[in-house]
């Protein structure tokens, strides 16, 4: 089964990719790698929630936001290349807003990671960072960055 269809299969759909809010593109093929620029948890054009994790913004929250961050990924990845040239997940880094006494940024992460296991499956296991940050771009509470190899041009 193709990954596209296997987004299908799990009822989601691909956004548009999301507008780089400064100086950059979405994503970067350099060889058999792409790089996606940090994602934001961008609906529509617009952030859901702003704030910090452990703050404003609960850590299920942050997790569902993750999630989101990811399909953004995927979705400049898909522009790019095709989501179906995808071979392997190779890294996530997530960037958790959070107040100074929240620690559970692997938890709020793992809303990225979880998804591209949906759709990848075992080529959706990857290395991963995630990292408390005092604040990101336009005050939202997530970013993530993924990393992928996809098939030979």
């Amino acid at each position: 089964m193709s990954f596209s269809a296997r987004l299908e299969e799990l009822g989601l759909t691909l956004p548009a990719v999301v507008p780089p809010v400064a100086t950059y593109v979405p994503a970067v093929r350099s060889g058999n790698h792409v790089w996606t620029s940090g994602q934001l948890p961008m609906v529509g054009g617009e952030l859901p929630a702003m704030g910090k994790v452990g703050g404003q913004v609960t850590a299920e929250q942050g997790r569902d936001l993750a999630r989101t961050c990811a399909l953004n990924g995927l979705a400049a990845i898909d522009a790019l290349v095709g989501l179906d040239n995808v071979v392997r997940v190779v890294k996530v880094v997530g960037f958790v807003a959070s107040t100074p006494d929240f620690t559970g940024q692997p938890g709020v992460i793992n809303g990225a990671s979880e998804l591209l296991g949906e759709v990848f499956g075992d080529v959706g296991q990857h290395a991963r960072s995630a990292v408390g940050v005092a604040s990101l771009p336009l005050d939202a509470p997530v970013e993530v960055e993924l990393l992928v190899e996809v098939a030979p041009e």
